[in-house]
């Protein structure tokens, strides 16, 4: 199979990309178990493209109970080396209103039980997070937003997403915590998601599309699952307008980006002194290596 530079992840609300033609299900069994779904590839505009529903397209998982390593190695398998994950979240800031979308650059990863490494059974490595999102990636999302003729206030560059454990939102004292830290916005799933992308070296940014203002705000105290799917399926189109036009930016002029090198300075295990079964575990990550 020819290999897929460009993937999708698709959360709450995006369970299929639109316009993706010549399209095939990819039905994969990682060393991590199964992915979410299948992966849809197939043609966005002429170009190669991998989708996956992170839930699955019946929104049948958890965000803790996400095969997350499995999603990231079967997309790295692909060849997928940039990722775009489209996610659910809550504001923490009054400017970002509901409908509007947000390119974090920060995490705060407050998860407690999800598998955050493709490393261990004697291999061991340490990726650098102090900037977990690629600037070049998220860049090229900003000037897709453009390309959309979007209002520019309803787009916001930068800041922090809080991903907690859920599946519950959380309490009015948790909500106005995370606005004393000046975080931006909450959601679920982007942790260990952006870790285990930049092990795995792929160029990885999130399009947050902002679905509610948490508790913390005025006639915001309780957050349904209704009002947030409302307001995500309204933003829905949009958001297939901006990685459509992402794609076909990317497939012009894909940028650098540090992540395609996250494990030079980071291996410190060698690949040879592995054992063999967990070299091939990772041989998607490790192949330029050994």
């Amino acid at each position: 199979m020819e290999a897929i530079r460009f993937g999708i992840i698709g959360g709450s609300g995006l369970y299929k990309m639109e316009g993706l033609s010549e399209t095939r299900e990819v039905l994969l069994d990682t060393p991590f178990g199964k992915p979410s779904d299948a992966i849809v590839t197939g043609l966005l505009d002429g170009v190669p493209v991998a989708f996956l529903a992170r839930h699955g397209r019946g929104h049948s998982t958890l965000p803790g109970d996400l095969p997350y390593r499995a999603n990231i190695w079967a997309m790295k398998s692909l060849g997928v080396d940039y990722l775009i994950s489209v996610s659910a979240v809550g504001s923490l800031k009054e400017v970002m209103a509901p409908r509007h979308m947000v390119l974090p650059d920060q995490f705060i990863d407050l998860t407690r039980h999800r598998a955050g490494t493709f490393f261990g059974d004697g291999a061991v490595a340490h990726v650098s997070m102090a900037h977990p999102v690629c600037a070049a990636l998220s860049e090229v999302l900003a000037e897709s937003h453009a390309d959309c003729g979007l209002p520019a206030a309803a787009l916001h560059r930068g800041g922090t997403y809080v991903c907690i454990e859920g599946p519950q939102f959380s309490t009015l004292a948790e909500s106005r915590l995370y606005r004393s830290w000046d975080a931006s916005v909450i959601g679920m799933t982007n942790m260990p998601e952006a870790r285990l992308a930049r092990e795995a070296e792929i160029a990885y940014a999130t399009l947050a599309l902002v679905t509610d203002y948490d508790c913390w705000h005025e006639g915001h105290d309780a957050v349904t699952a209704e009002i947030a799917i409302a307001n995500l399926m309204h933003n829905a189109a949009n958001a297939q307008n901006v990685l459509r036009a992402c794609v076909r930016r990317l497939a012009a002029n894909a940028p650098a980006s540090k992540a395609h090198d996250a494990l030079k300075q980071a291996l410190v295990t060698p690949p040879a002194a592995m054992p063999e079964a967990t070299r091939e575990k990772l041989l998607p990550l490790l192949r330029k290596y050994r």
